[in-house]
C-alpha cells in the first residue's frame, strides 16, 4: 500500500574484462552501482556489474555493446578488444583480439550466425558465433559505427569519410563517400533503408544499395550522435528516433517529416535504443545515468545512475533487461520491474498502459477505452462515474458522459494543478482521498483540503464502500490490526473492531452486517459487525471479496486456489491464479500479474450445500447468481421431490422443461380441486423421473393400481406389469399382452409380437406379421388351428401362403374355407392346370376362370394349337385371332418369315373355324381365310429368298430359287405385303436367271431393279450384273419354260396373267418346296354331286379292258413307216377326263374342268388328290396327268410336294415344312 521499494540483494563484481594470463585481478565488493529510486512508474534491480581495466589498471571506456539475438551473450567494445560476456550472470566468456587500436562499435547479425567489430585501426572484423574471426576489411578512416541489415544481413560499416556495404554472399564491399563524419547508423525493420547520422547535423536516409533518398537537416548544425528506428511491427509507418548534441530528442517519418515537437533532454545524449517491441526507449549520455522514456519521448524515470558518461545502453531482446556501458569501464546490467497502477469499482477496471495511458475496461461487456495522458501516470482511482488520474504535476478527474451502465466515454471534469505525494489515491463522487503513511486527507475537486484524519498506525488498506453522494463511507485497515469506518463528511473515524494482526485486505458484506479481513498471516477472518464476534476463519488467503448480490457468500484467493464459502458450509475450492478483487453474482474479478479478468464461476457447490439441508429457496437464490443448466435441473428436481412446487416451477422455467412444468401445472390444478394427497403427487413425480418402481409402490399405496399398470405398459415394462398384476383380472391380462405385442412389433421384434397376438386372440395382426416376414411353418400352423368359421384370418393365411410360393397349403386353406372359386383361381395363377381342370369338370360354371388364362398361357408359350383349342373351349375365338395376329406381325417385323407363314396359316384355319361356328361372321371370316392363306404361301416362299440374300450360303438349288422368285413376282403385281422385298426377289431372280441361261429374263429383272431403291450392300453387285448381262444373248433357255398340263401350251417365264396359263387360264399347281409346276389339273364336280359321293365313285374304279401286250404298232403307208405306242394312245382315247380338258379357243374367261359321275368313276384314286377342307368350304379335286410323277399332299395344310422333296424335308424337320404337323400325327 505504501508503494515502498525493498531493494533486492545485489551481487556487485569488479569483473575481469581481460585475460587471466595478463594478471588481471578479480575484485569483489559493493561497487559503485546505484539502483533507480522508485518513481511510481517502475523500479530497476541491478543484476550484475563489471569494471573493465587494461593490464596497467587503467579504466577502458565502453564505447558500444551488442546482444546476441537470443539474448544469451553480450558483445562489448572495450579498448582494442572485443569482450564476450554471459548475459545471465556477467561471466566473461572470452576476450577477442584482432584490432590494433580502440574498438568503437560492435553489431550482431539478426540470424545470430556472425557479428562484427569496427575499430580506430580503420578495419572491420567479421566474427562467427563460435567466436572465430573469418574476415577483415578496411576503410580509409577510423570506423565510427556499424549495423547489420535485419533481413539480408548485409553489413553497413561507417567511417569518418565514407560508408561501405558488405554482403556475406558476394564477399565484396561497395563504398560511398560522405561530406561529413558519420556518427551513427540504423536499418529499417524491412531492411530497405539505412539512416546515417552525420556530425554536421544532417540525417541521410539511403536505399539498401547506398543511394540517398531523403535528407533531414537539423537546425543549428549540431552533431547527430545517435539514431534508431522503432522496431515495432504495430506502427503504420517507420519512425526514426534522433538524438543530437543540441540536447534534443526528435522523431521522423521515413519521408523526412517530423513527428511532433522536439523533446528537450537537458544533457548530451550518447546513445538511444528501443525495447524489442518498440514500446519504450532507453537513453544515456552526459547526465551519467540511463533513463527510460516512452516511445513518444516522455521521460518516465531513471534506470540507474553512474559515475561517468554513459556511452552506450542496449535492451536485451524480448525482455525487460537493460545494459549500460560507461566512460570509466563500467558495464551495468539491470532488470526493470514495471509496477501495476490500477483501480477497480464493481465491473469497471482502470489500469495504466505504456506508462502514459489509462485503459478503462468493462469486465462484463469486455469493452475498453483508452485515455491518453502524454505524461507518466502515477496513480489511478475509479468510483461509479468518476475516474481520477494522478500525473507528476497534476491530478485529472474524469466523468462519464451519461449514467448508462455500459457507457465507456469519459470527459475531463476537473483538473487539480498541484503536485501531491501519496501512497494511495481514492476518488468519491465529490472528493479525492489521499493517503500518505498514517495520514488521510480529503480534498474537493478544486484541490481544497476539506478534512484530515491521522491514524494510530500505517494505513495498509482503504476502500470506498458506497453511500450517498458527498457522504460516502471508507473502510480503512491499519498495520496494527485496527479496522475503521470513515465518512468523508465526518471528521471522526468509527472503529469497527481491533484485531491482533496487521490488515492486508478488507471487504464488507452486501448488508454491511459482516466484515471479512485478510491479515498478514494469510488468514481470512469473518466477523459479525453487530456483535464483533468472529464467525469463522479460513487459512491460505491473500485477498477476499463478498458477493455483491448475495449476503452470505464470499470468496477468497490464495495458494493458487479460489475458495467459495456460503453461510457456514464447508469451503468449495477450484484452481485459480492471481488475486480476487471482486465478486459480482457468478463473476469473480481476478487480477493476475498485470491483467484483470472476469472469471465465470458456477455457484454449484454452495447451491448443493443448501439443497442437502433442503433449503430450496436459499438454493434458488444462489442458483440465480449463476449455475450450469444441469445444476438448475438438479435444483428443480430436488425442489419437486421436496414438494416445493413454487421453487421447482421457477427452476424448470429456467431450463425450459415444458414436460415438468406441465406436471407441476397439473398438480397445482388438482390441488385447486381439493386433491391433497402428497404421496400421489410424489408418485407422479417419481414416474416422470423414471423411478418407476417407487412410483408403482406409491400408486398401490394410494389405491391407484390402474395408474401403475398404465405406466408400465406405456413404458413397455410388461414383465413388471405382470408382476404388479399377479393373478388379477383376465381382461387386464389380455389387454396387457396385446399392448406388449404392439410394442414388440414397433421395436422390430416381429416373432415375439406374433406369438403374443396369437395368445391374445388377435389372429389377423399375427397373420400379417407372420406373412410379412415369410414364416411359412408358423403360418400353416395358424391356418390349421383356426376354425373354418374365421374366414377373414383364413383368407389372409391363404393369401400369404400363395404369395410365399406354397400353393398346396394355400389350396388346403381355401378347401377348409369351402371357397372353390378362390381355389380354382389359385391353381390358374400357379399354372397347375390339371388340378384346375379336374375342379372345372366337377363345377363347369367356373370354366371361364380356367380356359381363358390357360389359352393365354399357351399362346405366350407358342403352343398355338392347344391355345386355339382352349380359346374355343372358353368361347374366345376372337381373342385367339388377336393373339395370333400380334404374334404374326412380330414375326414379320423380326424377319422370321417361316414363322410368319406358319402363323398366317394358323390364323386362316382359326378364321375358318369361326366361319363354321358363327354364321353371321361367315363371309368376313372366309374372306380373311383366303387372305391369310395367300399371305402364308407368300411368306413361306419369301423365307427362301430372304435366306439367300441375307446369308452367305444357301441350301436351295438354283432352279428352286428361280421358280420361287417367279412365283413371288407373279403374286406381287398388286400389293407387296409387309416385310417382303421386291428388290431381294428381283435380285435373286436376276442372278439365278443369268446362271441358268434365261438371259432375257435376267436383263428384264436388272432393268426392273434400276427403278427401285437398292440397299448399299447390293448396289455394286447389281451394277456389275446389269453390265455383264449385256454381253449375253437376248433370249431365254427353253429348258425352264413352264408348260400348261391342261392345254400343253408353253408359257413365258414372266406372265402378266400371274400363275395361270396364258392360253386356258388354268391356275398352275406348284410344289411347296421347289415351286415347280406340278402335273395336276383342278377339276370341279357337276352340280348335284356331293363330296362324299364323288369320293365313293373315285374309290369304286371302273374295270379296265384287257389290252394287247405288244404295245408297239407299225403302220406302213406308201414309203413311210410309223411306229407308235398303241396302248397309251388307246388309253388316252379311252379316258373320259381327257375329253373334259378341251375348251373353246380364243375366250378370255377361265373355263373350269367339270366332271360328271361317269368321269369320276373312270378315275383311279391314285391319280386323284383331294383337299378335304372343313365346312363351309368345298373340297378341291386335282387329277394327276403324269401318274408316274409321285406327288405327296400334307393332310393338314393340303400343300403339294414332290414326294422325294417332302420326305427329305420331313426327315430334316420331323414335321410338315409348311404347317409343322408332326409326322406321327394322324390326319384330322
Amino acid at each position: 500500500a505504501g508503494g515502498g521499494y525493498a531493494g533486492a540483494a545485489t551481487v556487485v563484481r569488479d569483473g575481469e574484462g581481460g585475460e587471466r594470463s595478463r594478471g588481471r585481478e578479480r575484485k569483489k565488493g559493493k561497487g559503485s552501482l546505484r539502483a533507480s529510486r522508485p518513481s511510481g512508474a517502475m523500479r530497476a534491480v541491478p543484476t550484475w556489474i563489471d569494471r573493465v581495466h587494461d593490464r596497467e589498471k587503467l579504466e577502458q571506456c565502453i564505447y558500444d555493446i551488442a546482444f546476441k539475438p537470443d539474448g544469451t551473450q553480450l558483445i562489448v567494445a572495450s579498448g582494442n578488444r572485443v569482450l564476450v560476456y554471459d548475459s545471465s550472470d556477467g561471466t566473461l566468456i572470452q576476450p577477442l583480439k584482432g584490432h590494433r587500436d580502440t574498438v568503437y562499435c560492435v553489431a550482431y547479425a539478426k540470424d545470430g550466425k556472425r557479428f562484427a567489430s569496427g575499430s580506430a585501426d580503420k578495419s572491420i572484423i567479421i566474427w562467427t558465433s563460435k567466436l572465430e574471426g573469418i574476415l577483415k576489411y578496411t576503410h580509409n578512416d577510423s570506423i565510427q559505427c556499424i549495423a547489420y541489415n535485419p533481413v539480408t544481413h548485409r553489413l553497413a560499416s561507417c567511417s569518418s569519410s565514407d560508408f561501405g556495404l558488405w554482403s556475406p554472399e558476394q564477399k565484396s564491399v561497395s563504398k560511398h563517400k560522405v561530406n561529413s563524419k558519420i556518427t551513427c547508423c540504423s536499418w529499417t525493420n524491412d531492411g530497405q533503408y539505412l539512416a546515417i547520422g552525420l556530425y554536421n547535423g544532417i540525417v541521410s536516409i539511403r536505399s539498401k544499395n547506398g543511394e540517398e533518398k531523403v535528407r533531414i537537416e537539423r537546425p543549428g548544425g549540431v552533431p547527430i550522435w545517435s539514431i534508431c528506428w522503432n522496431p515495432s511491427k504495430d506502427e503504420h509507418t517507420d519512425i526514426l528516433a534522433v538524438a543530437d548534441w543540441g540536447q534534443r530528442l526528435s522523431f521522423f517519418q521515413l519521408s523526412g517529416k517530423q513527428i511532433g515537437k522536439d523533446r528537450a533532454l537537458n544533457f548530451d545524449p550518447c546513445c538511444v535504443s528501443y525495447f524489442t517491441k518498440g514500446e519504450y526507449i532507453v537513453m544515456g549520455g552526459s547526465d551519467k545515468q540511463v533513463s527510460l522514456y516512452t516511445k513518444d519521448g516522455v521521460r518516465l524515470g531513471s534506470i540507474g545512475e553512474q559515475q561517468s558518461w554513459v556511452w552506450t545502453c542496449r535492451v536485451k531482446p524480448d525482455s525487460n533487461y537493460v545494459v549500460a556501458g560507461c566512460q570509466d569501464g563500467t558495464i551495468a546490467f539491470y532488470q526493470i520491474i514495471f509496477s501495476t497502477v490500477h483501480g477497480l469499482y464493481k465491473d469497471r477496471y482502470a489500469y495504466r498502459d505504456s506508462m502514459t495511458d489509462v485503459i478503462v475496461q468493462h469486465l462484463i461487456t469486455e469493452q475498453k477505452v483508452r485515455i491518453k495522458c502524454r505524461e507518466l501516470v502515477k496513480k489511478i482511482a475509479i468510483y461509479k462515474n468518476r475516474l481520477a488520474i494522478q500525473l507528476p504535476e497534476k491530478i485529472l478527474i474524469h466523468e462519464l458522459f451519461s449514467e448508462d451502465n455500459t457507457d465507456m466515454h469519459y470527459r475531463v471534469k476537473e483538473k487539480i494543478a498541484k503536485k501531491f505525494e501519496c501512497n494511495l489515491l481514492v476518488v468519491c463522487s465529490q472528493h479525492l482521498i489521499l493517503c500518505l503513511e498514517k495520514r488521510l486527507q480529503c480534498l474537493s475537486f478544486s484541490g481544497v483540503k476539506e478534512r484530515e484524519w491521522l491514524m494510530e498506525s500505517l494505513i495498509r488498506y482503504i476502500k470506498v464502500i458506497g453511500g450517498p453522494t458527498g457522504r460516502e463511507g471508507l473502510l480503512v485497515g491499519l498495520k496494527n490490526g485496527q479496522i475503521l469506518k470513515i465518512f468523508v463528511d465526518n471528521p471522526f473515524a468509527i472503529v469497527l473492531l481491533k484485531q491482533a494482526t496487521s490488515v492486508r485486505c478488507l471487504d464488507m458484506s452486501m448488508s454491511r452486517n459482516k466484515l471479512a479481513v485478510v491479515d498478514e498471516h494469510n488468514t481470512c477472518l469473518v466477523y459479525d459487525l453487530s456483535t464483533k464476534e468472529l464467525l469463522f476463519q479460513e487459512p491460505n488467503a491473500n485477498s477476499v471479496a463478498w458477493n455483491t448480490q448475495c449476503e452470505n457468500m464470499l470468496c477468497f484467493s490464495g495458494g493458487g486456489f479460489l475458495n467459495i464459502k456460503a453461510s457456514n458450509f464447508p469451503v468449495h475450492q477450484q484452481k485459480l491464479q492471481g488475486f480476487v478483487v471482486g465478486y459480482n453474482g457468478s463473476k469473480i474479478f481476478c487480477l493476475h500479474v498485470y491483467a484483470m479478468s472476469a472469471v465465470e464461476v458456477p455457484q454449484s457447490a454452495p447451491m448443493y450445500q443448501y439443497l442437502e439441508k433442503k433449503m430450496y429457496k436459499e438454493a434458488y437464490q444462489i442458483a440465480c447468481l449463476g449455475v450450469t443448466e444441469n445444476d438448475w435441473r438438479d435444483l428443480a428436481m430436488e425442489a419437486l421431490e421436496g414438494m416445493d412446487f413454487e421453487t421447482a416451477k421457477k427452476a424448470f422455467v429456467r431450463v425450459r422443461d415444458l414436460r415438468y412444468l406441465e406436471l407441476i401445472n397439473n398438480i397445482e390444478e388438482r390441488k385447486k380441486h381439493g386433491e391433497n394427497e402428497n404421496e400421489l403427487f410424489l408418485a407422479d413425480v417419481h414416474a416422470y423421473q423414471a423411478k418407476f418402481h417407487e412410483a408403482a409402490k406409491l400408486y398401490k399405496k394410494t389405491g391407484n393400481n390402474s395408474r401403475a399398470l398404465n405406466m408400465y405398459t406405456d413404458l413397455r415394462m410388461f414383465d413388471y406389469a405382470k408382476d404388479f398384476l399377479g393373478s388379477g383380472d383376465p381382461k387386464d391380462t389380455k389387454m396387457l399382452i396385446t399392448k406388449q405385442a404392439d410394442w414388440a412389433r414397433n421395436i422390430n421384434e416381429p416373432k415375439a409380437a406374433a406369438e403374443m397376438y396369437i395368445s391374445a386372440g388377435e389372429h389377423l395382426k399375427a397373420i400379417e406379421i407372420i406373412g410379412d416376414n415369410g414364416w411359412v411353418d408358423m403360418l400353416i400352423d395358424v391356418a390349421r388351428k383356426l376354425d373354418k368359421a374365421e374366414r377373414e384370418p383364413l383368407s389372409r393365411c391363404a393369401y400369404f401362403l400363395k404369395k410365399l410360393q406354397h400353393p398346396g397349403y394355400a389350396a388346403e386353406t381355401y378347401m377348409k374355407m369351402g371357397d372353390l372359386e378362390a381355389q380354382i383361381l389359385l391353381h390358374v395363377e400357379t399354372r397347375h392346370w390339371e388340378e384346375a381342370f379336374s375342379l372345372v369338370e366337377k363345377h363347369p360354371e367356373f370354366k371361364d376362370l380356367v380356359y381363358v388364362p390357360y389359352a393365354q398361357w399357351l399362346a405366350e408359350n407358342d403352343q398355338f394349337e392347344e391355345a386355339q383349342k382352349a380359346f374355343h373351349k372358353a368361347g374366345q375365338q376372337d381373342e385367339a385371332v388377336k393373339v395370333l395376329e400380334q404374334l404374326t406381325h412380330n414375326a414379320v417385323l423380326e424377319s422370321r418369315f417361316s414363322d410368319a407363314a406358319y402363323y398366317y396359316w394358323m390364323l386362316s384355319m382359326q378364321c375358318l373355324d369361326i366361319a363354321r361356328e358363327k354364321k353371321e361372321k361367315q363371309l368376313e371370316m372366309l374372306k380373311k381365310f383366303h387372305h391369310f392363306q395367300n399371305l402364308a404361301e407368300l411368306y413361306h416362299a419369301y423365307h427362301s429368298i430372304q435366306r439367300y440374300t441375307d446369308e452367305p450360303f444357301s441350301s436351295h438349288l438354283p432352279e428352286a430359287l428361280f421358280n420361287i422368285s417367279r412365283f413371288l413376282l407373279h403374286n406381287l403385281t398388286k400389293e407387296t405385303p409387309l416385310g417382303i422385298s421386291k428388290v431381294n426377289t428381283l435380285f435373286a431372280l436376276a442372278k439365278q436367271s443369268k446362271a441358268l441361261g434365261a438371259y432375257k429374263l435376267a436383263r428384264h429383272a436388272y432393268d426392273k431393279l434400276q427403278g427401285l431403291r437398292i440397299p448399299t450392300r447390293f448396289q455394286e453387285s447389281i451394277e456389275l450384273g446389269s453390265l455383264t448381262i449385256r454381253s449375253k444373248p437376248f433370249h431365254d433357255s427353253e429348258d425352264f419354260v413352264p408348260m400348261c398340263y391342261r392345254c400343253s401350251t408353253n408359257n413365258p417365264l414372266l406372265n402378266n396373267q400371274g400363275n395361270v396359263c396364258i392360253n386356258c387360264r388354268q391356275p398352275f399347281v406348284f410344289s411347296a418346296s421347289s415351286y415347280e409346276v406340278l402335273p395336276l389339273v383342278q377339276f370341279y364336280l357337276e352340280e348335284g354331286i356331293t363330296d362324299e359321293e364323288a369320293v365313293a365313285l373315285i374309290d369304286r374304279e371302273a374295270p379296265k379292258t384287257e389290252q394287247k401286250k405288244d404295245t408297239w404298232q407299225e403302220t406302213t403307208i406308201g414309203d413311210s413307216q410309223t411306229l407308235h405306242l398303241d396302248d397309251d394312245m388307246a388309253k388316252i382315247e379311252a379316258d373320259p377326263f381327257t375329253a373334259k380338258l378341251s375348251f373353246e379357243q380364243g375366250g378370255s374367261d377361265f373355263v373350269p374342268v367339270v366332271v360328271n359321275r361317269e368321269v369320276l368313276q373312270s378315275m383311279s384314286k391314285r391319280d386323284v388328290l383331294i383337299k378335304r377342307w372343313p365346312k363351309p368350304l368345298r373340297w378341291h379335286y386335282y387329277r394327276s396327268l403324269l401318274p408316274d410323277v409321285s406327288i405327296t399332299m400334307c393332310p393338314t395344310c393340303f400343300q403339294m410336294f414332290h414326294s422325294e422333296d417332302y420326305e427329305l424335308l420331313v426327315l430334316q424337320h420331323n414335321c410338315c415344312p409348311y404347317c409343322r404337323r408332326p409326322i406321327d400325327e394322324s390326319s384330322p
